[in-house]
């Protein structure tokens, strides 16, 4: 039930009484934030007892709740409202930029190539192909935008066609809970047919047979993707058989189709390990065979061409290493090494051709794209050239072919696709992103530099400013991190940031630990009982640029979303002085009451990254540095602080909690913002445009704070 309170009978409801060391009281002319109500609620683990007094937030389905998240949202209005004209003059920069009317680069599948496009003032992509030659007539095999109509939140998640790629199985979520429903459609015909499957994950594959279909699904109370269903078109879903159920709570279930288009690949993966199994697309009622039987600490991935499998693999390699198997002997035993473990060098990826390999790997802290043959031919490495980028391969669907395509990008460089010849070493621009508005690469500059942490490492952290920007200590400074995962924070182009770019801020990257931009130990020395060291590596990094004049220590601001959203929440609870404004998108604060929740979605498969809090050492270490628990008596910074009601990665009730205990405590009349989108989830606005506004309210609620 949504509640339709107004401000003022919220208020009413939810204002209870503030101790009066807590708050200095608002300036008669400025709008007065709600102050949750306490209940206390009780938390024992290990002989140690925890008083929460808003845990009663987290029932989405209480009114009450709903009217706390809209009071807030109606302060942050308030509170913001000067700002309208800089948030009008930011988004219309920010579309400003953007060609109404664009595509993406084809990529050719078999007999077609296939791209998106937008039309002006859509929020969503037409899907579209053209058979054998881009001078052919164009089909729209499908219509997001017109799909969305009606629907506040619109997202599709997986897109499959069938081998013969006249049926398209597509899924479609319109909460943002990431639900799906799969939906299939007869391209020849366009014709719907019967077969509607709700509640999946939203990973779907066809099998060869153009009739079978295998989809995952998901568990409604933690979200946990733990089931693979196999359907026949025509069939009654409530029929559709189970093929496998993944019974390990630490496990989580991913699907996919091999580039050879001969096998579907079910992997059940945790933090630690994986544990693959294949069914011939061929022959779809085969039971799945498994490559390699789990065993903590294996981790592997696996593709497929000709007589082998390929599989990517940490076995006594801590920055994995390239191995091939036969394809009827797959256990590790039969691994034949192809690609030797480095120490130097972390093999993140690979791409199968027919006469090449193309490796995807990461040295000092920078992707590389590395081609080799088959036949022994020289290796080379291709070179970008910049100090700091972000280089993959991408729409790589055909084998038989020795054109790469790749995808480029650096901080200064727009998003561009090119095709690389791998013979002649030649590439072709075949797509570039247009920035309109007057952008011009010569305006900038890109820098990568390393900022020395307190216990001896180096931080990489890479850095774009306007040519003409002061560096003298008077201008003012973003630093974003995440650092967690694993997931390395590449220095791509993002057209949004010119805008605060063109207004004198410096954006820095922080490669914190947890990351792994350094290799697999770079990872490691930031996660379980190292997870401090994101958080000073932060610090490191943001005290090191104001010390070289890169900001006035002034007009310091720092960036993060989920996982580096409680890095946010923890470098705010450390360090509160060194920023004066802080934003905190979706966090992840409450870390050691959701761990300890195993019915909370994420929780179980995640104990390998944070720590399980049912053990002493990990319960003692997590409650040291969780953003929520440590909120003490003292001056923090503004802060803004977004979520979505349906979340389902970070639930939205942790970062409410953490500004209802943030406003009980701090001293200082510091802005406190919490925005609730109320139709969306942990991405946010779905729609293409619509994202802008979002990005315009953050920028103003930083180039407010910067004067």
């Amino acid at each position: 039930m949504r509640a339709t309170s107004t401000l003022s009978l919220t208020l009413m409801a939810l204002l209870t009484a503030c101790p009066s060391t807590t708050t200095n009281p608002p300036a008669a002319t400025e709008p007065a934030p709600p102050i949750a109500k306490r209940v206390a609620h009780e938390l024992v683990a290990h002989g140690h007892t925890r008083v929460d007094d808003y845990y009663w937030l987290r029932d989405r389905d209480d009114p009450e709740v709903i009217a706390y998240l809209e009071a807030e949202n109606a302060y942050t209005k308030a509170a913001t409202a000067h700002t309208a004209q800089l948030r009008a003059e930011l988004l219309a920069e920010l579309t400003g930029r953007v060609v109404p009317d664009d595509s993406t680069a084809p990529v050719r599948t078999r007999d077609y190539f296939y791209y998106s496009r937008w039309v002006e003032g859509a929020e969503h992509p037409l899907y579209c192909r053209k058979h054998e030659s881009l001078d052919a007539d164009e089909q729209i095999i499908l219509n997001a935008d017109a799909l969305a109509q009606n629907h506040e939140y619109f997202d599709t998640g997986g897109l499959a066609l069938s081998e013969n790629q006249q049926l398209i199985a597509y899924t479609t979520d319109t909460v943002g809970r990431r639900f799906y429903t799969i939906h299939v459609q007869d391209l020849r015909t366009g014709a719907m047919l019967a077969d509607v499957i709700p509640n999946v994950s939203g990973d779907v594959e066809w099998a060869n047979d153009d009739a079978t279909l295998f989809y995952t699904k998901q568990d409604p109370v933690t979200l946990r993707t733990h089931q693979l269903f196999r359907h026949t078109l025509g069939d009654a879903p409530a029929d559709d058989t189970l093929v496998y159920e993944e019974r390990d709570e630490t496990y989580e279930l991913g699907l996919w189709k091999t580039k050879s288009r001969e096998y579907l690949v079910l992997d059940s993966g945790s933090t630690l390990s994986n544990e693959a199994r294949v069914v011939p697309a061929a022959a779809p009622l085969t039971e799945p065979r498994v490559i390699q039987a789990r065993e903590r600490g294996l981790e592997y991935d696996v593709d497929h061409m000709g007589a082998h499998f390929f599989i990517r693999t940490n076995l006594e390699a801590k920055n994995f290493r390239l191995m091939k198997t036969p394809v009827q002997a797959t256990a590790k035993a039969s691994w034949q090494e192809v690609v030797p473990h480095r120490e130097d060098v972390l093999l993140e990826d690979f791409e199968l051709f027919t006469d090449h390999l193309v490796l995807e790997q990461r040295s000092r802290g920078l992707t590389q794209l590395s081609v080799r043959r088959w036949d022994g031919g020289e290796a080379h490495d291709l070179d970008f050239g910049e100090p700091a980028y972000l280089a993959y391969a991408t729409g790589n669907d055909v084998l038989d072919t020795a054109t790469l395509r790749y995808s480029y990008s650096s901080m200064t460089t727009p998003d561009a696709e090119y095709d690389y010849d791998m013979n002649t070493r030649g590439k072709t621009l075949v797509k570039q992103l247009e920035v309109r508005g007057g952008f011009s690469q010569a305006d900038y500059v890109t820098e990568r530099l390393d900022a020395p942490a307190r216990d001896g490492v180096s931080v990489p952290v890479s850095l774009v400013y306007r040519r003409d920007a002061p560096l003298d200590g008077s201008g003012a400074l973003l630093v974003y991190a995440y650092g967690s995962y694993g997931s390395s924070m590449d220095a791509e182009f993002s057209a949004s940031t010119l805008s605060l770019l063109e207004r004198g801020f410096v954006y820095a990257i922080a490669h914190v630990r947890g990351g792994e931009e350094l290799g697999r130990d770079w990872y490691e020395t930031g996660k379980l009982l190292h997870k401090q060291n994101s958080f000073t590596d932060f610090i490191d990094v943001t005290e090191h640029l104001v010390a070289q004049g890169y900001a006035d220590p002034s007009k310091v601001f720092a960036e993060g979303g989920s996982a580096g959203g409680l890095l946010i929440g923890a470098v705010v609870n450390m360090r509160p002085e060194l920023y004066a404004g802080a934003i905190a998108g979706v966090p992840f604060v409450d870390v050691v009451t959701t761990m300890l929740d195993d019915t909370i979605p994420l929780t179980t498969s995640e104990y390998d990254e944070w720590g399980n809090p049912n053990e002493k050492p990990y319960y003692d270490y997590m409650l040291a540095y969780s953003p929520y628990d440590n909120v003490v008596a003292q001056d923090y910074p503004a802060l803004l602080v977004t979520t979505g009601l349906h979340d389902s990665q970070v639930q939205y009730w942790e970062p409410a909690k953490w500004v209802a205990k943030l406003r009980a405590n701090k001293t200082g009349d510091d802005l406190l913002l919490l925005r609730t989108d109320m139709s969306s989830g942990h991405g946010g606005k779905s729609g293409r445009l619509e994202r802008f506004e979002e990005i315009a309210f953050e920028f103003a609620f930083l180039l407010d704070l910067a004067g």
